[in-house]
């Protein structure tokens, strides 16, 4: 799995929701498996179990366990051969090219971009709208 990803970069508490969730990774979107595509607004990364399965807080407040692909939100499938729910983390790179994560580690992600363009770089939580304000070198990650 390599690094596991930092507890203070995920909430780390199940039903912390209502809590302090300020710098916990954001979910773009997720489609629990055989469901419908959710464009989230309040979706976070509870706990990694692997290196692409996580525990996700969804807005009905349920905890669910879903894989991360490195897909637009429009590509995510509801009924892959895994048997669970898909989701993304967008990123934008300091050029300002949007890209999803691909895997994460503790202080590095794996990226692919709309065009197809994989890499690895380090990466910073921001909450939307000081995302702009690129740190140069890293990602820019959305935060809760």
């Amino acid at each position: 799995m390599g690094r596991p990803i930092n507890k203070n970069k995920i909430s780390g508490a199940s039903g912390a929701f209502g809590g302090d969730l300020s710098g916990k990774i954001a979910v773009t979107a997720y489609r629990p498996f055989g469901g419908s595509k959710v464009d989230s607004r309040v979706a976070y990364v509870v706990a990694q179990r692997s290196s692409r399965l996580f525990k996700i807080h969804l807005e009905d407040s349920t905890e669910v366990v879903m894989m991360l692909k490195a897909v637009a939100p429009g590509s995510l499938a509801n009924d892959n051969t895994s048997g669970v729910g898909e989701f993304c983390v967008q990123v934008t790179l300091d050029d300002s090219t949007v890209a999803y994560v691909e895997k994460f580690f503790n202080n590095t992600i794996h990226y692919v971009t709309a065009g197809g363009a994989t890499g690895e770089k380090p990466y910073t939580l921001k909450a939307e709208g000081t995302d702009e304000g690129q740190d140069s070198g890293k990602a820019n990650i959305d935060v809760r």
